[in-house]
């Protein structure tokens, strides 16, 4: 049994899942013929209260797809300093738009209205323009934070006050929804944009959707080409997403209870310096000095256990729904007799 701790895109289609993927109606997307993934996109759309959507091959696309939409070159991108978009997307922002990026210090990659606020910068020439406001919900390297509801309101008020536009990386944003127990329909109206990962905490194979007004989206389907993110008779892999949709959202609180009694356990072990606050299904934590880190992951994989080591001596775990009870009942006897 190899337990696999490293991400929740780890995550394998079930048998009934591939089975709604062999039996997708397949079209041309790229000419918009595609049933399933058109029928992927209006549900979403409908979801968030959007007026329009667009399936791509990844949440970097979609967000860095968005950052384009809403943005010039010489313009300015305000999020935290533990932003996807700033760490993990090859400085992406740079290269596709062409406009520069300010870091916020918030809590846990969580940004408040007076900090976007304070960050807008003054219109002189040798400044870029503040344009765009992008928010991760869950945070990952905050190790699953997430916004109240009334948070995200403030922001977007801030945002429509001062003339920015305001998109949402929602890689795990299910696991946000579920926390706060809020639907979509209550943040959609929100944002300009949100990126929405399938693929992650739902279990679908392949994709995330962009939703936003129809312009953008029209915007952005030129964008996804350029791209090269036109993908054809992808009916095929949207049909796992909309399975995912139908059957897997409520399930997530299982993945946040087991990540919680994982921290639980953690917080004994001599080993351990410090946890982040577990608010989802990411678990990061650090080690002592003593047990350097890639000794801890080799310990672990000598049981079968895959993690990943997150930075020095930090640690991150991910439940998923292929981590199961027994799987759980497993890790925790290895982490407690860790050889420290």
């Amino acid at each position: 049994m190899i337990i696999d701790l490293r991400s929740d895109t780890v995550t394998k289609p079930s048998p009934a899942m591939k089975e709604a993927m062999l039996n997708a109606p397949l079209g041309d997307d790229v000419f918009a013929e595609d049933p399933t993934t058109n029928e992927l996109e209006q549900r979403m759309a409908d979801m968030f209260q959007k007026e329009a959507a667009i399936y791509c091959p990844s949440g970097t696309m979609t967000n860095q797809i968005a950052i384009k939409v809403h943005t010039k070159p010489l313009d300015e991108v305000i999020t935290d300093k533990l932003a996807h978009i700033y760490n993990y997307e090859v400085g992406g922002y740079a290269y596709h738009s062409g406009v520069s990026i300010k870091l916020l210090d918030g809590d846990r990659g969580r940004i408040t209205p007076q900090q976007v606020v304070d960050s807008i910068k003054p219109n002189h020439d040798w400044l870029p323009n503040s344009q765009l406001v992008v928010v991760e919900n869950t945070c990952n390297k905050g190790g699953g934070s997430y916004y109240q509801l009334e948070e995200i309101a403030a922001l977007s008020q801030a945002c429509r006050e001062n003339n920015l536009k305001f998109h949402l990386d929602g890689a795990r944003l299910f696991n946000a929804l579920l926390a706060i127990d809020k639907k979509a329909a209550d943040i959609g109206p929100l944002f300009d944009s949100i990126s929405i990962c399938i693929s992650k905490g739902l279990g679908a194979p392949v994709g995330s959707v962009l939703v936003g007004d129809k312009e953008s989206i029209g915007f952005a389907r030129k964008v996804r080409k350029v791209m090269g993110g036109g993908m054809r008779q992808c009916g095929m892999i949207a049909a796992a997403c909309l399975y995912a949709i139908d059957n897997n959202i409520e399930r997530l609180a299982e993945d946040h209870r087991r990540a919680k009694k994982l921290e639980e356990v953690l917080a004994k072990q001599d080993y351990v310096s410090d946890i982040l606050p577990v608010d989802t299904n990411i678990l990061i934590f650090e080690i002592k000095d003593e047990l350097p880190g890639p000794d801890f992951i080799q310990q672990l994989a000598d049981q079968d256990i895959k993690a990943i080591e997150f930075s020095k001596q930090q640690i991150r775990f991910v439940t998923h729904l292929d981590f199961t009870e027994e799987m759980l009942e497993k890790t925790i006897q290895v982490l407690e007799n860790i050889k420290y």
